[in-house]
């Protein structure tokens, strides 16, 4: 298989050369030159399938023709060491619990698969080349890639975070790790840290003196394993003969989760529509109504890792669906959730249902629940576990959630971070001296 850039103005590529070099020289993101589908038979069976059977045969689908089956395969049980179980919550209200990983956020899938696909091409070149990830976060991206990259050979990444706007939690994923992770603290947002790696891919002079890629959701081995998820979900409901008529929900603030979601509904699942469900930062809202779409600075609110303002896989949303604004006003719908609507929704799950969720799920649970149909089953994915967000729920609930271990493990470690400008010069000149 190969692969176009969304711009255009360049030729088709390898899936080696995307991962390598993450984004296209014309500045586009990278699409799969088709996307394989799955028989509804096939589909139909992975009800007796477990998560990482489920995983392979999509994996096998999209990248196959690229990485031996065997070899491919190992990727994906070395991935995926835990489960993403389906919650029942109340009447036809069900939850993906995307959290049971090493960082308890659902992109570390997308983080681990990554690093195992980029050592593999790493090993196969026999390059003497170290490769450097650049990877903006707006919270959970940085600790996922840090944790699934962490002391892989020939590699090195580094972490770009605006400071003071992810949870003390957030920032010991990646701050503390050391070895070949490195953490740039930089002065602005989440949206000024995602240009600085962008304008690093397009320099001619940084590239020609080190070999870059990026973790981020704009890197085609970052967020397809996403759609695992998707597949794996709809398993366990078809299980219960609930996946007639499936609504699904998902937070989204650089989409590339969306995206994936997207990617496995053209692949042949069988749901019925998307509800993207935003914070303040509702930019793709607002595209839905009118059919224009206007990025701005993001703001800050509970749901961090949602603050985007000009999210990248917009491009690839629009590329999949030939840019027609009805098609894909049809599919998907949107919600917004300001800090107050957070909150509340926060405090009436837990006191109503027990259920405690994080900011970014209850953006999710409170769209759904907002849209869904009476013979429609729901599901909204929580993509982080509440306790990364502690100061936040706990100031919401008056309560002191407990810390799992392997959050508390971080939290142990000191902090390691290089502080920066939002100015490219600045980060080139940084960059540019290590070389």
């Amino acid at each position: 298989m190969t692969y176009y850039s969304t711009n255009g103005q360049v030729e088709n590529v390898s899936l080696e050369e995307v991962v390598i070099h993450s984004l296209a020289p014309d500045k586009g993101l990278y699409m799969p030159d088709r996307v394989p589908t799955l028989s509804s038979d096939t589909i139909k069976g992975f009800k007796d399938k477990t998560f990482v059977e489920i995983s392979d045969t999509v994996a096998q689908a999209f990248f196959g023709e690229d990485i031996p089956h065997d070899s491919l395969s190992q990727i994906v049980a070395d991935t995926l060491t835990f489960d993403t179980p389906v919650v029942h919550i109340a009447d036809n209200i069900y939850t993906l619990e995307l959290f049971h990983g090493p960082t308890l956020a659902f992109k570390d899938v997308g983080a681990r698969f990554m690093a195992r696909v980029l050592g593999y091409f790493v090993r196969r070149s026999g390059s003497d080349n170290e490769i450097n990830v650049l990877v903006a976060t707006s919270g959970d991206t940085g600790g996922a890639v840090a944790n699934g990259f962490l002391g892989v050979e020939g590699i090195h990444v580094f972490v770009l975070y605006p400071k003071g706007k992810v949870s003390p939690i957030q920032e010991c994923q990646f701050t503390t790790l050391g070895k070949n992770i490195t953490a740039l603290e930089i002065d602005g947002t989440f949206d000024d840290c995602q240009a600085l790696v962008k304008a690093a891919f397009v320099d001619a002079e940084l590239n020609a003196r080190m070999r870059l890629t990026s973790a981020n959701s704009i890197n085609v081995a970052r967020f397809l394993p996403q759609s695992f998820y998707y597949f794996n979900a709809y398993a366990q409901l078809d299980r219960q003969g609930l996946a007639e008529r499936l609504a699904v929900c998902v937070p989204s603030g650089n989409f590339g989760n969306l995206t994936a979601g997207l990617f496995a509904y053209k692949m042949g699942l069988p749901v019925k529509r998307f509800i993207a469900a935003n914070n303040s930062n509702d930019v793709f809202l607002e595209y839905l109504r009118t059919g224009v779409y206007t990025p701005r600075p993001s703001v800050e609110t509970y749901a961090n890792a949602m603050d985007v303002g000009n999210p990248s896989n917009f491009a690839r949303i629009l590329d999949l669906f030939d840019h027609n604004h009805t098609t894909i006003s049809t599919l998907i719908s949107g919600a917004a959730y300001d800090n107050t609507q957070i909150a509340s929704t926060i405090r009436r799950v837990w006191g109503e249902h027990r259920y405690l969720l994080d900011p970014h799920g209850a953006c999710g649970y409170q769209a759904l629940v907002k849209d869904l149909k009476p013979d429609e089953t729901g599901i909204f994915l929580e993509t982080a576990h509440p306790a990364k967000f502690k100061e936040t729920v706990d100031g919401i609930l008056n309560t002191d959630i407990e810390i799992p271990a392997k959050l508390r493990a971080f939290m142990s470690g000191e902090k390691q971070s290089v502080t920066l400008g939002k100015d490219f010069k600045e980060f080139k000149d940084f960059m540019a001296d290590l070389s």
